[in-house]
């Protein structure tokens, strides 16, 4: 089997905050998901969260340690929430993870398994974060990939435009939303 499965990572309301500025980016995600869901798409969404006192995160993780210090995302708290924009629904499936890519210190990789994935979907913030993490690991596991360029986002739209236009077309096609919502398979030709 080759399934083809839409990846929603890291849109939690804690980062979705943190990039207001783009006030079109949860619809167009919404489309994705909704064409996902259409075409019987498998969604799975991918949360980072830690346990209270996050003892999953060690003081020589610059980009977690942070987060330690602060106090986020801790486990059932608000920040660490999906955003309400682009709930899971009805059998969708949740992963958390421990660290920045999808897969590190969390069940993906058996849940794809069990859904018999052969191409992912990659949506999520931050496109230089999470998106970029699970795109290079998932290509060493041979998916194929597809990247929804405007369903991902990133702080520095200079480091988002390099990856979606230079980086990440060596390992994945990069199509649009709507390119891919129009004909939403797992085929991996350029759009």
């Amino acid at each position: 089997m080759d399934t083809t499965v839409l990846l929603v990572m890291d849109v939690q309301r804690g980062i979705v905050e943190r990039f207001a500025e783009d006030g079109g980016y949860l619809e167009r995600l919404s489309q994705a998901i909704a064409a996902a869901r259409a075409a019987g798409i498998p969604v799975v969404y991918v949360t980072v969260s830690f346990r209270p006192g996050h003892p999953e995160i060690s003081a020589r993780n610059l980009t977690f340690s942070a987060i330690a210090a602060a106090g986020g995302f801790d486990e059932g708290s608000p920040t660490a929430e999906i955003h309400p924009a682009v709930a899971p629904g009805p059998g969708d499936v949740v992963v958390t993870k421990r660290r920045v890519s999808a897969f590190a210190g969390s069940d993906l990789e058996v849940i794809l398994r069990s859904l018999g994935a052969g191409t992912l979907v990659l949506t999520g913030i931050a496109t230089s974060g999470v998106v970029l993490s699970t795109l290079r690991q998932a290509a060493d596991l041979d998916y194929r990939l597809i990247v929804l360029a405007d369903a991902c986002l990133d702080r520095d739209p200079e480091v988002h435009r390099v990856l979606i236009e230079k980086v990440f077309p060596r390992q994945a096609a990069v199509h649009s939303v709507a390119q891919w919502a129009a004909q939403p398979t797992g085929g991996n030709s350029p759009g």
